[in-house]
């Protein structure tokens, strides 16, 4: 990989598939946005997009449903994540209608499958192919964060950005941290740890970007439901805009390589097989179009609310961040099954289920509950609650308890609930 010119040509590639999409939940006048996305790249090297994604914006704790049926997180590399896990489902169906010896796929979709069987009975990547990612902006968290040891101030802003330690709700003064502040160790211990995204006025449950991105190199960007079809997928390159605000001398990959995965490398002797501590590799790219750039400060950023998410399997879909449902819910509907993002954690359940002849997954009947199903994904769990058992990560957020407990298709009655967190 000649990485003095494949992060350009990573950026190129997604802009030019976001620009391909209607403007539909696009920025409109001064506002702007995020912009993720995952490519495949083959043997030959060759880049494809197949998954993107934007937004700003995420739930509040008040509004959280306990029926799956929102989109808590639209920050754009969370949107990115889930049109990518509906393009690995996808992925997964074909292959199973091609052993099934199922009629109807067209020859180039059997000679292009992204995985095969690996020895474990589970799919793998092919040899030879590669998963990166593309953010238009350092992601929020410790990446924002600890770049004010090397710009005046965190010209990262985003809404979601001005996040708080998790064990000290109010974090930084105003939420921004600045210059002024690198100088106060009150303000420098929240640096290298678990962030949490404030959304609007009301505490989230919502682990930074940065954080979660962590995560992935260590369990995968696959997930737990997917862990029961796939071995662990990592990402092999993490591409990310440089800002029109700070010195072209700013070291964006060594910083980008200290906060996802510095952080991780104590995992390295803990971790089994087949999870391990994933180092890709960190690269930067041109500053992205206006629309991407944001201002010094929050404040003074006016932010698109809506989010875009697409992936090569035909999903197109635009939600409104600030409520976690499609574009155009009205308050008389807003329960209705039909505003439900495809995306959302039951629609996924949905299409989990529709693979279940395939899984591993024993007793799938109807009384089974998400959360449970998570649960029965043994070894992925076993690698996560390594990565959340010790420093930096081990003030990660605990899920209250009840929550992720609905079932394929529940219906909600009421769509915001009280619960206590786990013990």
């Amino acid at each position: 990989m000649d990485t003095e010119c494949w992060g350009d040509e990573v950026s190129k590639k997604v802009l030019w598939q976001y620009k391909s999409l209607p403007k539909k939940g696009k920025p409109q006048g001064r506002e702007v946005t995020v912009l993720a996305a995952f490519l495949i790249s083959s043997p030959s090297k060759d880049l494809e997009v197949v998954a993107l994604g934007t937004g700003t914006k995420c739930i509040g704790r008040s509004l959280l449903s306990p029926h799956g049926d929102i989109v808590n997180d639209s920050h754009a590399e969370i949107v990115a994540r889930r049109a990518l896990l509906r393009f690995f489902y996808t992925e997964v169906l074909n292959k199973q209608k091609c052993s099934d010896g199922i009629e109807g796929l067209r020859d180039d979709v059997f000679n292009n499958f992204l995985f095969e069987l690996g020895p474990t009975g589970k799919y793998r990547f092919r040899e030879g192919w590669q998963l990166h990612l593309y953010i238009s902006q350092l992601p929020c968290g410790d990446a924002s964060l600890s770049s004010c040891h090397s710009v005046p101030r965190n010209f990262f802003s985003r809404e979601g950005n001005s996040l708080s330690s998790v064990d000290e709700p109010n974090g930084f003064k105003d939420g921004i941290c600045e210059a002024s502040n690198l100088n106060n160790d009150d303000s420098l211990q929240h640096i290298g740890r678990v962030q949490r995204k404030p959304g609007r006025g009301d505490t989230t449950l919502s682990v930074s970007c940065s954080d979660k991105i962590a995560r992935w190199n260590a369990v995968g960007v696959q997930g737990a439901l997917l862990s029961y079809f796939l071995q662990p997928v990592y990402l092999s390159s993490i591409t990310v805009g440089r800002s029109p605000n700070t010195s072209e001398d700013f070291p964006l990959e060594e910083h980008l390589k200290s906060c996802l995965y510095d952080r991780i490398l104590p995992l390295s002797e803990e971790l089994s097989s087949p999870f391990q501590v994933n180092k890709p590799i960190f690269l930067a790219a041109s500053v992205p179009p206006e629309e991407f750039q944001h201002s010094e400060t929050a404040s003074s950023t006016l932010t698109c609310g809506y989010s875009v998410c697409w992936n090569k399997s035909g999903l197109h879909e635009v939600i409104l961040g600030t409520t976690g449902r499609k574009q155009g819910t009205s308050a008389k509907g807003a329960l209705s099954p039909s505003t439900q993002s495809s995306f959302c954690k039951n629609r996924l359940l949905q299409v989990f289920l529709s693979l279940k002849h395939e899984s591993k997954v024993r007793c799938l009947a109807a009384d089974i509950s998400y959360r449970e199903l998570k649960d029965g994904a043994q070894a992925y769990n076993i690698a996560s609650k390594i990565f959340k058992g010790g420093p930096p990560f081990n003030n990660w957020p605990l899920k209250p308890l009840g929550y992720e407990a609905f079932f394929q298709g529940e219906r909600c009655s009421e769509n915001v609930k009280t619960w206590k967190c786990k013990p």
